[in-house]
């Protein structure tokens, strides 16, 4: 768990205010696992390598995509500030619409043909990534009345082993559903949960093209990104 002065500050599993923690938290102690040869020689990224372009979310269909399209870009670094090269950024969302395409998906908002909602690339030797998508718009999920997410994405990013994985939120500035929403205010310290908040970026917003916004990512230590882990079950949500 990532500590800061005043504490713990990831989010717990059972979390009152998020309904659905309450059948699904954990009743008992977590068990710890030892760490065997897999976790000790780093990530696998499966059977598929990355490909050229999957980082580019509005050319993976014939057509457009329809909404906003915005590049987000930043650094991943490990607990000391340093670069984690060469590993795995993995990143889903919904469409301009706030609907996923997913097989629970209940909101009924439309699909858009040209948009999968997924990508995935891997950092460069100073730890950087960059992602072209379509700004995610807002949706209803009826944990309580009149309840309405904030715009966000998904992140999922390794650090040197399986052990070191962090799936996290980047949500965006001045969003004024941040403070109705009971799973960004599961992190429960002030600065941690605005290291969820991505800046608005000029260098890499484009003329005519694309607004740009940075979302440094660290794994681990006092200044760790908050874990979106107290609903591991939702994570399309």
């Amino acid at each position: 768990m990532a500590m800061t002065e005043t504490g713990v500050i990831d989010p717990p599993y059972h979390w009152p205010d998020y309904r659905s923690t309450e059948l699904r938290a954990p009743k008992h102690p977590l068990v710890p696992l030892p760490i065997g040869p897999t976790e000790a020689h780093g990530p696998i990224f499966g059977d598929a390598p990355v490909r050229p372009g999957e980082h580019d979310l509005t050319r993976q269909h014939d057509g457009e995509p329809i909404g906003e399209r915005i590049n987000v870009s930043g650094r991943i670094l490990d607990s000391s500030g340093r670069p984690i090269a060469n590993q795995l950024v993995e990143l889903w969302q919904s469409n301009s619409a706030g609907r996923y395409r997913h097989i629970v998906e209940q909101h009924d908002a439309p699909l858009d043909p040209n948009f999968t909602g997924a990508g995935r690339c891997l950092t460069d030797s100073n730890g950087a990534y960059r992602f072209v998508t379509i700004q995610p718009g807002p949706y209803p999920w009826g944990n309580h009345p009149n309840a309405w997410r904030p715009a966000h994405i998904h992140f999922s990013v390794y650090g040197h082993a399986f052990t070191e994985r962090l799936v996290t939120q980047m949500y965006f500035p001045g969003d004024p559903l941040l403070a109705y929403d009971p799973i960004y205010h599961g992190v429960r310290d002030e600065r941690a949960r605005e290291r969820m908040i991505s800046t608005f970026d000029w260098d890499t917003t484009e003329d005519t093209w694309a607004l740009g916004y940075r979302f440094d990512i660290v794994v681990g230590g006092r200044l760790a990104t908050p874990l979106d882990d107290h609903h591991p079950l939702e994570t399309h949500r």
